[in-house]
């Protein structure tokens, strides 16, 4: 079935008339509904939240619109960041264009109305669209903005969650920030739709301890690239984002950047790519641990390339190198001078760029500082074989199919069922449905599924007195008339 012809009524329209359909469209299916979860208070009549989500980004943004869509309307998205500056697109990405297809649903859960290619033709038209190839990093954000802004999500900018501590069956949030409505709330469940480093944090080696801060950089860092013009770079990986970083210190005048890569050779085969479908996202979660391991395993070690597009736009400069099986050993500082020792000997630099990514790390978080330790582990629950051992793997919080986190020793903290992990930490346990766009309303729908129905029961009790107390007649009692039976 081919579906590349346009909208006749929206290509080029403009964005109100977008608007007018994605209002219309909800409409039609009477969203969002009513709220229909009981109000609670706390013990001394405070107000609480049903679901509060760390994170504006684009996994917030459609888990709550999923959320709302289901009738859970009583909550509230915190962002750390200024609007408009939500996830990583204006801020550590560096990349031109998204590797994802212009074609992916993302987080329009359902509504072709709310798809980044309806957003996109609807200002700038079909012929606009066929001639795009790859989304442009920061249309990505205008286009996140505009669905936050459409939908009315409530995000709430420059707030920060710095603690959650339970209290009986709820959870207490610590605020901070300029942003911040109180310095505590409390809510029923939290999302952590916190990203990629929503369940750890950059991975900074140990071969950097000795150098100075202002000598090295993770490319998940704030880098001043314009002071890198003339300056000798090292960036350690070949992953996208150290393509991305090295390709800016380049385009900002580096006078050199060498790549010191682990590998042998370059990987240049997406394997995730190949077995992407509807299948495999619904499937995934359903599988033994063995067979989810195993998948999850060949993906690490085969490691995904960095975009094609990435990779020209370092290789167009001459200043340019790739040193592969350039494993790093260790660092030093000679005056000035960063020197980098690997296995085939030393490499000398000004400033170094550590593209090594992100740990998976509870104990990072200081959201769950005092009770990290508590949190279900895959290495708790499952021993690979010999061959598939994976330390990186085993660190990877073991989540159910409503994402929340689970109790290591049961008992110890039952209330981690009600903090639910929608970000990259749940890819072990569920695939590629918290964080990665192609998959992204998938799990909303699963997390608000699990979400209503936890409430439902919970509170099951409040709906039996609702339903036993519901009086609205339908009828009014003159709608007939009774009759005798007939005597023969």
């Amino acid at each position: 079935m081919t579906t590349t012809s346009s909208s006749p009524t929206l290509a080029g329209a403009g964005l109100e008339a977008l608007n007018e359909r994605v209002r219309f469209d909800l409409a039609c299916l009477n969203l969002p509904p009513a709220n229909w979860v009981p109000a609670r208070t706390g013990e001394q009549g405070e107000h609480v939240h049903d679901v509060v989500i760390i994170g504006g980004g684009q996994c917030g943004l459609v888990a709550a619109f999923a959320l709302m869509s289901g009738g859970i309307r009583n909550l509230r998205i915190f962002d750390r960041n200024p609007q408009g500056l939500e996830g990583p697109w204006l801020n550590y990405a560096r990349m031109e264009t998204l590797r994802s297809p212009k074609t992916l649903p993302g987080p329009s859960y359902g509504f072709a109305s709310l798809t980044f290619r309806a957003w996109y033709e609807a200002q700038y038209g079909n012929d606009a669209w066929e001639a795009l190839d790859k989304i442009p990093r920061p249309t990505w954000m205008a286009y996140l903005s505009w669905y936050r802004e459409v939908l009315a999500l409530p995000v709430e900018n420059g707030v920060n969650v710095e603690h959650v501590t339970p209290e009986g069956d709820l959870l207490r949030l610590e605020l901070s920030g300029d942003g911040a409505p109180a310095q505590t709330v409390l809510t029923r469940k939290l999302i952590m739709a916190t990203g990629r480093d929503g369940t750890g944090g950059p991975k900074i080696p140990g071969f950097v301890e000795g150098l100075p801060q202002t000598a090295w950089a993770h490319t998940a860092d704030d880098v001043d690239f314009a002071a890198l013009e003339g300056k000798r770079v090292i960036v350690v990986g070949v992953g996208a984002s150290a393509v991305d970083n090295a390709a800016e210190a380049l385009e900002h005048g580096a006078s050199e950047v060498r790549f010191l890569i682990r590998r042998a050779q370059m990987p240049t085969i997406n394997k995730m790519m190949g077995i992407g479908s509807f299948g495999f996202t619904h499937g995934y979660a359903g599988l033994s641990d063995d067979w989810r391991w195993r998948i999850m395993h060949y993906s690490f070690i085969t490691q995904t390339p960095p975009p094609r597009g990435s990779t020209m736009r370092v290789s167009r400069h001459e200043n340019a190198f790739f040193h592969f099986e350039c494993g790093v050993e260790a660092t030093r500082m000679e005056g000035d001078e960063i020197v980098v020792t690997t296995r085939q000997g030393e490499v000398r630099g000004d400033f170094l760029i550590l593209g090594t990514g992100f740990e998976i790390d509870p104990l990072a978080r200081t959201e769950l500082a005092g009770y990290a330790d508590r949190i279900l582990l895959w290495r708790d629950c499952y021993q690979p074989p010999k061959e598939l051992a994976h330390d990186e793997l085993g660190k990877f919080p073991y989540v159910g199919r409503d994402f929340a986190f689970q109790e290591r020793e049961p008992g110890s903290a039952p209330w981690l069922k009600n903090i639910h992990c929608f970000n990259y930490g749940a890819s072990v346990s569920l695939g590629k449905v918290s964080g990665d766009i192609p998959g992204i309303s998938e799990g909303a729908s699963w997390l608000a599924s699990a979400i209503a129905s936890r409430f439902y029961q919970e509170d099951v009790e409040r709906h039996w007195q609702q339903l036993q107390h519901y009086d609205a007649p339908e009828l009014q009692g003159d709608e007939w008339t009774a009759s005798p039976l007939p005597n023969d």
